[in-house]
């Protein structure tokens, strides 16, 4: 056996002569850390229009109008909110006029319920008794009226608290807290006590995919942003970048507080002045939560700020699709910490409301005391989506040059009959009634040339959503570049517009259009190849392209990661300045990353499977120079697992494909060896690997044959 240690044995020097390009995500931070200008040398404290310079530490720091500047510092994502553009930026999920009202009805009263804390007798058999006069009305007509039973006695004072036997000492056993007003009082002993009860701060609306939890959230969000307590509202997205994440979640929520609270501006600024790293991930999440949010509302609340608009209730922070960021832990730490936050302060007017699926992660720390649990799927929504479809097709009615010829000579369209079997079929899914609809009445293509009243019985014989996915994607399925570009929209850490995912893949735009000019029920396409990003109408779409079980040939497997990788690497490669090369070089090594810790696909396997398959793109980059760059860049991950059981061949195979490139005539390649081998680091590894003296000896032979040509290739071009 033979031992590559980090130190030069046999006189390889890895680490120089595969000096290959490194695609990491840091990369582009560190190419942003250039020393900025210092103007007026030696002057410090002293401004220039609004703007005030400050001199630390010998740098200079321009701190403009307080709450602008604080906004730049927080970076906040600005399309998180239920202002967002709904149509880029989904969920492009809103109620429709008079439906869901029995739901936002429910949450609105548990919104609005008195801040103050309510205290009852708890006296083991006897039940509750209220301790002091309230709204509740007195006439026994009331449908509101309770008949409260008389208060017990206080078992050794009858007068309490007026008894002037009653002891006042603190340290007396029988000794309790009260003040002049009853609704304080706070007693026990070992028959009765007095217990605080407060309205729950926390809601939780569960319901399944596409039921209508972001719709209702979009119009508790805009109710409250009407009276002026909207804190903050939250809408996760999975694939949509940081917004399925956790990562700038609390600064995205502390941003949107300090425009609702003014008077949070300077303890906030205070708290990322006091802790430069409060706005980094070298921070905990709750203690973002903490310093940027919760403690900042506390201490306004505190100094009385908020009386006047407390009058109308509690202050409420929205954060719809919590089961769509991809942060579990994150998730349940944000949980964890608002429970325990609202333990600790009981009488705090805030509220949150959350919707989200029952998923196990987020269930488990949900069904909890002090948390209002709602099932949207126990509101039926037939009469809902019922009102939805008949003055939608009748707005359709009314414009649609085929449908009003219809209904001229056969009368209304659709007839009862026909709604009443869409609504069965539908089964109070928002989303499938939504995309049923679009189907329907989507205007003819070459491909599908139907018309709506043809169509409209091929949705009824449709499995679901599932069944609406697979007939409207068959109508792009024979086009070329389908698979890819599907597979790239499902699997992209963010949208893209049209020209950058056309970049990525090296097709041209209009390749890309014509695939998704037929998905327009279920992909969201924007009007111009620049501006705009496509993106999927709803997270099932997802959910269904990667589940085999439901999606079959249309499946989009793990490995495709690897593909995305190499179109990622190859952009950059073959277009350095053009498209999607901003994103390739933030998440070409991720998407790798991702594909070689899979569990759901074997690592060798796929890397043969891949390079049988070339070439991947007409005059595409080699996959020579691909496999060989990331085979060294794997190599010095040492985290990675991959690394635990196939690093001799990671290691062999990248000297194997290097041997390759220097060989290779392509003008990619050329490039590639003439502007990127200068430019690479080192990366050490402190480990080392053990080998067959026969792997040595061919891995020596190929690092030899690669000197060998780079060296002939440089004494020829000289």
């Amino acid at each position: 056996m033979v031992t590559l240690l980090p130190s030069p044995f046999y006189h390889i020097h890895l680490a120089s002569l595969l000096s290959l390009p490194i695609l990491h995500p840091s990369a582009p931070r560190l190419a942003a850390m250039a020393q900025p200008p210092t103007f007026f040398d030696g002057a410090h404290h002293f401004r220039m229009d609004r703007t005030t310079i400050y001199s630390i530490a010998g740098n200079q720091y321009q701190i403009l109008n307080v709450q602008q500047d604080l906004h730049h510092r927080l970076n906040p994502i600005l399309d998180a909110s239920h202002t967002r553009n709904r149509s880029t930026s989904p969920p492009d999920s809103e109620c429709f006029p008079g439906t869901r009202e029995d739901v936002i009805q429910e949450v609105v009263i548990w919104g609005d319920a008195a801040a103050e804390s309510t205290l009852c007798w708890e006296t083991g058999d006897k039940g509750l008794y209220r301790t002091s006069e309230s709204d509740d009305p007195d006439d026994p007509d009331d449908p509101d009226y309770t008949d409260y039973p008389d208060y017990p006695d206080y078992p050794d004072y009858p007068n309490y608290p007026d008894d002037p036997d009653y002891p006042d000492d603190p340290d007396d056993p029988e000794y309790s807290v009260h003040s002049d007003d009853s609704e304080e009082v706070i007693s026990r002993n070992a028959e009765a006590s007095l217990v605080l009860r407060t309205t729950p701060h926390v809601y939780w609306l569960h319901g399944f995919a596409g039921c209508g939890k972001s719709a209702v959230s979009l119009k508790i969000a805009k109710i409250y942003s009407g009276s002026g307590r909207l804190l903050a509202s939250y809408f996760f997205f999975r694939g949509a970048g940081d917004r399925s994440t956790m990562r700038r979640f609390a600064v995205t929520l502390a941003s949107q507080l300090a425009t609702a609270l003014p008077a949070t501006v300077p303890l906030i600024e205070a708290a990322v002045n006091a802790e430069p790293g409060l706005l980094t991930s070298h921070v905990s999440l709750t203690t973002q939560l903490d310093r940027l949010i919760l403690s900042p509302f506390r201490r306004v609340f505190e100094q009385g700020v908020l009386a006047e608009i407390l009058t109308n209730g509690p202050f409420l922070i929205v954060i719809d699709g919590l089961d769509e960021c991809e942060d579990k832990r994150g998730v349940e730490e944000f949980i964890e910490h608002i429970l325990n936050f609202f333990e600790e302060h009981p009488t705090i007017p805030l509220r949150v409301f959350i919707t989200s699926r029952v998923e196990q992660h987020i269930r488990n720390h949900l069904e909890t005391d002090g948390v209002i649990l709602g099932n949207l799927d126990s509101h039926s929504a037939d009469l809902d989506i019922i009102k939805f479809l008949e003055a939608s097709f009748a707005t359709v009615a009314k414009k649609d040059r085929v449908v009003k010829a219809y209904v001229r000579s056969h009368g209304s369209w659709p007839t009862t009959s026909d709604k009443r079997r869409l609504v069965k079929h539908i089964n109070g899914s928002f989303v499938l009634a939504s995309t049923m609809f679009k189907y329907i009445v989507q205007p003819p293509t070459k491909e599908d040339p139907t018309t709506p009243m043809e169509r409209l019985p091929l949705t009824l014989e449709m499995n679901g959503l599932d069944g609406l996915y697979i007939q409207t994607l068959a109508h792009s399925q024979h086009l070329p570049h389908f698979r890819n570009i599907i597979s790239t929209l499902t699997l992209l850490l963010y949208a893209l517009p049209i020209a950058e995912i056309s970049a990525i893949l090296g097709i041209e735009a209009f390749e890309v259009v014509r695939v998704l000019l037929n998905l327009q029920a279920i992909i969201h396409v924007p009007g111009t190849d620049e501006e705009g990003q496509v993106t999927l109408c709803h997270t099932s779409l997802r959910d269904f392209l990667t589940t085999e079980s439901r999606s079959g040939p249309l499946f989009v497997p793990p490995s495709f990661r690897l593909y995305l990788s190499y179109y990622c690497f190859s952009s950059l490669i073959r277009d350095r300045n053009v498209g999607g090369g901003a994103y390739s070089m933030h998440f070409c090594s991720h998407h790798w990353r991702s594909f070689a810790e899979s569990g759901d696909c074997d690592f060798l396997t796929e890397i043969e499977r891949f390079k049988a398959c070339q070439p991947l793109l007409v005059n595409g980059v080699s996959y020579h120079l691909f496999l060989c760059s990331m085979f060294f860049y794997t190599f010095f991950q040492t985290e990675l697992q991959v690394l635990n059981k196939d690093s001799c061949y990671i290691l062999t195979e990248c000297a194997n494909q290097l041997v390759l490139v220097a060989e290779s005539t392509d003008p990619h390649t050329r490039r590639w060896l003439e502007q990127h081998l200068l430019f690479s680091a080192q990366l050490p590894r402190k480990d080392g690997t053990q080998f067959t003296e026969h792997t040595y000896k061919a891995l020596q032979h190929d690092l030899q044959c690669t000197s060998n040509t780079i060296q002939a290739h440089v004494c020829f071009h000289s």
